[in-house]
């Protein structure tokens, strides 16, 4: 006979003792406790957190008057403006689910997300009419609603009707409420199709609103700081952020175009402390002219992650006087998931060794259960010896629910309890993991993953291609560019390295195109795999 524990007796969740976590309440607190205080900026227009709450409960009584609820797919592609970041309030707020599309794909793959994400609304920014156009000529599925987004860029409105007026349909004070569940879905982002077509990653509102917490606690952000949006929305849905800014009652400075100038003059001019940015970005700011550079007195804070970023770069930005954070994520894991956490005791040391700890991927964020480096076999951890490689692995809260409508994938990835980044990496004595290669030739460029496959895969369609190898080169503004190794049919010497560029420019997008083209045998084992070990080592000596 068991006998009931007095702690399940009459100790049931309740309305008064349990709500769903969703980002979503962090708005609202925002716009209850600090209403007038600046929300977004964007180009001369600014609004108040109040102002910003109403606009986002336009958009979900809008949309909800055209029939969009519960796990209806809501797709938006634009730069960072205040029509994305209200998205992500906005749709969540009805059920459905956010899909924020890579501005920087081509037609096609603009489709496929369109198709197999199956979106009933797509919000598009005019200056992205005309790719966008093109991709819904090649959908298959029933047309989305199209709404255009003025954003000052002087582009052609495509739609049935532009976003300021959709809102002006809609309730400011719309009685949204938090989702039923928060393992609900609040957003679907795409990966960059590195093996074929990309896949759906699927997060939900728990893990949305931990990372947004994860994110102030990991960088210890103060309240009410001011953002710069360098760093895309539409990317790991801008790293939780839109919704750490709400937790934070920050500011966020939209900014359409990142350049060295306009980084400079928004930390001059909005005093802006705040910014994350792939190592690209980072190449910006140091290597800027002088008239692009502005004088500052206060102190600004860089999250940096993607490729990691080289020591010296690092070294860079703090002798520049930004203080340096480095985070380590994926688009499955809500972006930053683990953090070179500082330590007080390399205060002291000579700045090259800062900035060298400073390159290691770190350690689990606070609110991700665990990061390690596994044979991925075996999954047995390796020696913490700074020198056996592994495979990462993440476990946690902020782990995603899983790839869209692919189940083998899905399970594929979770494989024994752990999500499989696919990365490779050692770890050291302390506990701090590093990454050291990807699996799957993954090239990572201005922030962008390409896939080495899909580039090599466009490039055999050429009729003078006999073989290809596409590796990572060094790239001091990019971080990495796609290097093509190429060997010719006969008949075919006169190519020369620019032609194949132009026609790879018609059949990719431009930032897969690869930026160097080296003609020649390649490299092979007896059975005939090609080794790009060595074409690696010839890249990065070119």
């Amino acid at each position: 006979m068991t006998t009931e524990s007095p702690y399940d007796l009459c100790l049931d969740k309740n309305e008064a003792n349990f709500a769903p976590l969703s980002p979503l309440s962090l708005l609202r607190r925002a716009a209850r406790v600090y209403p007038d205080y600046t929300s977004v900026i964007y180009e001369g227009v600014s609004y108040t957190w109040a102002e910003t709450y109403a606009r986002c409960r336009r958009l979900a009584s809008a949309l909800a008057r055209r029939g969009i609820g519960h796990k209806d797919t809501v797709g938006i592609i634009a730069t960072n403006i205040p029509a994305i970041y209200e998205s992500h309030f906005g749709v969540p707020m009805i059920g459905a689910v956010l899909n924020t599309i890579n501005t920087r794909l081509d037609p096609e793959a603009i489709a496929f997300i369109l198709d197999h994400g199956e979106a009933k609304v797509l919000m598009v920014a005019a200056e992205l009419s005309d790719v966008v156009a093109k991709a819904l000529t090649m959908t298959s599925r029933p047309k989305p609603l199209v709404i255009g987004i003025d954003d000052n860029s002087g582009g052609t409105l495509l739609g049935e009707i532009d976003y300021e007026s959709f809102l002006a349909g809609g309730d400011p004070d719309f009685a949204w409420s938090l989702p039923k569940d928060e393992w609900d879905a609040i957003a679907l982002s795409y990966t960059s199709g590195t093996t074929g077509n990309p896949k759906g990653v699927v997060t939900h509102h728990r893990g949305a609103y931990l990372n947004a917490i994860g994110n102030v606690v990991g960088w210890t952000m103060p309240a009410h700081p001011v953002y710069l949006w360098t760093l895309p929305m539409f990317h790991c849905n801008g790293w939780c952020f839109p919704w750490t800014l709400a937790a934070v009652a920050g500011t966020s400075v939209c900014l359409r175009r990142v350049s060295a100038k306009n980084i400079f003059d928004a930390i001059a001019d909005q005093r802006v402390d705040h910014f994350c940015a792939a190592p690209t970005v980072l190449g910006f700011v140091i290597n800027a002219r002088p008239d692009e550079r502005r004088a500052f007195d206060h102190q600004v804070k860089v999250m940096t992650a993607g490729a990691a970023p080289p020591a010296p770069v690092l070294a860079a930005m703090s002798a520049e006087g930004f203080k340096m954070a480095h985070v380590y994520g994926l688009t499955e894991v809500y972006g930053p998931a683990a953090v070179c956490a500082w330590k007080r005791e390399w205060d002291d040391l000579p700045q090259d060794e800062q900035a060298r700890l400073m390159a290691r991927q770190g350690v689990p964020y606070q609110v991700q259960e665990d990061v390690t480096v596994m044979d991925p076999v075996t999954m047995i951890p390796v020696p913490a010896d700074g020198q056996t490689m592994g495979e990462v692995f993440f476990r946690g809260n902020i782990t995603m629910k899983g790839y869209f409508k692919n189940p083998a994938a899905t399970e594929e990835c979770f494989a024994g309890g752990w999500f499989h980044t696919g990365d490779l990496g050692v770890l050291h004595p302390d506990g701090y993991i590093q990454l050291k290669d990807r699996s799957k030739d993954i090239i990572i460029s201005g922030g962008e993953n390409i896939s080495s496959i899909e580039v090599e895969d466009i490039l055999y369609r050429h009729p003078a291609i006999l073989e290809v190898a596409v590796v990572a080169r060094p790239d001091e503004k990019w971080g990495e560019t796609p290097c093509a190794f190429v060997t010719l049919k006969a008949g075919f010497d006169d190519l020369t390295g620019e032609d194949l560029m132009a026609w790879a420019r018609d059949n990719m997008a431009r930032f897969k195109v690869p930026r160097t083209v080296v003609f020649g045998p390649l490299p092979k084992t007896s059975t005939g795999k090609i080794q790009k070990f060595h074409l690696r080592a010839r890249a990065r000596e070119l």
